[in-house]
């Protein structure tokens, strides 16, 4: 077995939220889930609010909940949340009788999960500033950057070459 030692870790570039015995199965939230894990703060609330799906909203609430517990206690910035981890697991189920014919019982199991947000300031994180500089550092490299200035294609290449549409 191979274990891997993790990185120290800034406690004080996260926020989470948790919510337990929400009222649906874990693979329906799941499915919104997924949509909006490592996506910025405010593009997840958008996404969530034109989803169709019922499980959108207590998501919803939980993002903006993990937010201002960032906001208010910690001091983040909204712009510069975003998901960093997002995960789903199964609760305990409901168990609830129903009647059925002949005096017999039918056992229905309503099932729930408990949803967890945690949510990441980019501005405070020194991992993302280290990578920012090293970006920037790639970027002035002189065998990184393309020397040929006139790379736009005009109209003529484009539509004459055959480039675009030519294809079957």
């Amino acid at each position: 077995m191979i274990m891997r030692k993790r990185g120290k870790r800034n406690p004080y570039t996260e926020v989470y939220a948790l919510s337990q015995h929400i009222r649906m199965s874990a693979h329906k939230a799941r499915r919104v889930i997924d949509q909006i894990r490592g996506r910025s703060y405010e593009e997840a609330l958008m996404i969530l609010e034109l989803m169709p799906y019922r499980a959108c909203y207590p998501i919803f609430k939980l993002i903006y909940s993990a937010a201002a517990n960032g906001i208010h206690n910690m001091g983040f910035d909204e712009a510069s949340l975003v998901i960093s981890k997002a995960e789903v697991n199964e609760g305990t189920a409901m168990k609830r009788v129903k009647p059925q014919a002949r005096g017999r019982s039918y056992l229905i199991k309503r099932p729930t999960c408990h949803i967890t947000i945690v949510l990441r300031d980019l501005s405070v994180d020194e991992e993302y500033i280290k990578q920012s500089k090293y970006m920037i550092l790639c970027s002035k490299k002189p065998g990184l950057i393309n020397k040929n200035k006139n790379t736009s294609l005009t109209r003529h290449d484009t539509y004459s070459s055959g480039g675009l549409w030519d294809k079957k």
